[in-house]
């Protein structure tokens, strides 16, 4: 069972607040369900809630904002091919990159996180490099 962290709840809610402002007095429904899932989490100190006993309306609202965010960290550079036990350009280890296609949501955005927190795989430092790189010769300012 996969736990969906606090952090992609509020980044649901931010998404859900710029696509459904609402009228000043109070947040769409998606917001007031993916809320009332962050105030509980916040309150009882928990950094994750598990991704099965979500409300159904959090639930949905969530697999919205999740479905708008890219998929597999992939970047073609998949060195598990080659005996990695973790891949040099993604971060995943040799089972996550194996099983991603039937892995839920949740167990994805847990992976996702891991990944994004150790930072070392080629998507976050040489590739991230050179995309600012190319924003340079082109004239624009980092």
């Amino acid at each position: 069972m996969a736990g969906i962290h606090i952090t992609d709840i509020e980044a649901a809610i931010n998404w859900w607040r710029q696509r459904e402002p609402g009228d000043g007095l109070s947040a769409c429904p998606p917001v007031q369900a993916l809320a009332e899932v962050y105030a509980l989490l916040v309150y009882h100190r928990d950094s994750e809630c598990d991704e099965h006993t979500l409300p159904a309306a959090a639930r949905e609202a969530w697999l919205r904002w999740y479905d708008s965010t890219p998929d597999a960290p992939c970047i073609a550079i998949c060195s598990t091919s080659q005996g990695d036990e973790l891949c040099k350009g993604c971060g995943r280890t040799f089972d996550e990159v194996q099983n991603w296609p039937v892995m839920t949501p949740a167990e994805k955005r847990v992976t996702w996180r891991r990944i994004t927190l150790e930072g070392t795989a080629w998507r976050f430092n040489r590739y991230a490099e050179r995309a600012l790189e190319r924003k340079r010769g082109e004239g624009e300012a980092p």
